[in-house]
């Protein structure tokens, strides 16, 4: 679990299954993922995140408001699909309800887990994807201090070639340049 000043950041309990289907379900949040998933894929995807979990130690976690203790969303850290050009890598990644949007969580969360991975878990780099569409998304890794290489955007095999949510942009960053953004902080 990680806390931060508004958000606990923690594994998917049983409780919060009804937060994360609707999540998935909801065509707002599923915009840039091509379509809205069902109950069944939700729920296979909670599976398949509580796997990640006891394998790895991370895995992408509920992400909880302190204030009223309600699921607004996930974050977290997964390995990426060996078919993609940037794998093998740890890719961060976040979702949120339409609520939370525009308040920062996405960003704080993000942070904690950039934290997470290169102090606790030792990687040396985090990767994030996202279409190039999806402007939100990416100012929130501009935000984190991950950097964009256009040479580096890819064409994801899974989604048509036409389709608005190719290409991909993908953002690095490194363990030296998350200590190197993190020190004036913790002086």
């Amino acid at each position: 679990m990680l806390v931060t000043d508004r958000l606990i950041l923690r594994a998917f309990e049983p409780r919060d299954r009804d937060a994360f289907v609707a999540l998935n379900s909801d065509p707002q949040v599923m915009h840039f993922f091509g379509r809205p998933y069902s109950a069944q894929e939700s729920l296979a995807q909670l599976s398949d995140f509580a796997q990640a979990q006891a394998r790895r130690g991370y895995a992408f976690s509920a992400v909880e408001r302190r204030s009223d203790h309600r699921v607004i969303g996930m974050c977290g850290l997964s390995r990426v699909d060996a078919g993609l050009p940037c794998a093998p890598a740890t890719e961060i990644g976040w979702r949120l309800r339409p609520e939370a949007w525009g308040h920062g969580y996405a960003t704080e969360a993000a942070r904690a887990w950039l934290a997470h991975g290169f102090d606790a878990l030792g990687l040396p780099e985090i990767v994030a994807f996202a279409p190039k569409i999806n402007v939100p998304s990416r100012r929130v890794m501009a935000r984190i201090g991950m950097r964009h290489d256009p040479d580096e955007d890819f064409l994801h095999p899974d989604i048509a070639r036409d389709s608005e949510l190719n290409p991909m942009v993908l953002c690095r960053i490194d363990k030296a340049r998350w200590r190197a953004l993190k020190e004036p902080h913790d002086t």
